[in-house]
């Protein structure tokens, strides 16, 4: 049984840092891709960031780039977002979705966590 657990999640300032953890199970980890996304009031879900753990290729949404970064540790079968200088529109949940290959469109990706709440203070 496929499970992704989320975790890290919380109050942050503005400009402070979170690391979010995807945990991972049921699936050969080095043979998938898992995805950021986030949703809250006031956007759509959005593609935030991917790791393709067939060849660690990854990928960001334009606007978290050069703020967020995304690793893969297979030991621990465990992906995660380090989210730095964050930003008042980074309040969100924060799910991650397992597919067979990263794309920024939530509809590819095969089965999902439940999600973690980050909120950004001023």
């Amino acid at each position: 049984e496929v499970q992704l657990v989320e975790s890290g999640g919380g109050v942050v300032q503005a400009g402070g840092s979170l690391r979010l953890s995807c945990a991972t199970s049921g699936f050969t980890f080095g043979n998938y891709a898992i995805g950021w996304f986030r949703a809250g009031p006031g956007r759509e879900r959005e593609g935030v960031s991917c790791i393709n753990n067939k060849d660690n290729t990854t990928s960001f949404g334009d606007s978290v780039k050069g703020r967020f970064t995304i690793s893969s540790d297979s030991a621990k079968n465990t992906v995660y977002l380090q989210m730095n200088n964050v930003q008042l529109d980074d309040s969100a949940k924060y799910y991650c979705a397992l597919s067979g290959f990263c794309s920024g469109h939530a509809s590819t990706f095969r089965s999902w966590g439940r999600g973690t709440r980050v909120t950004v203070s001023s």
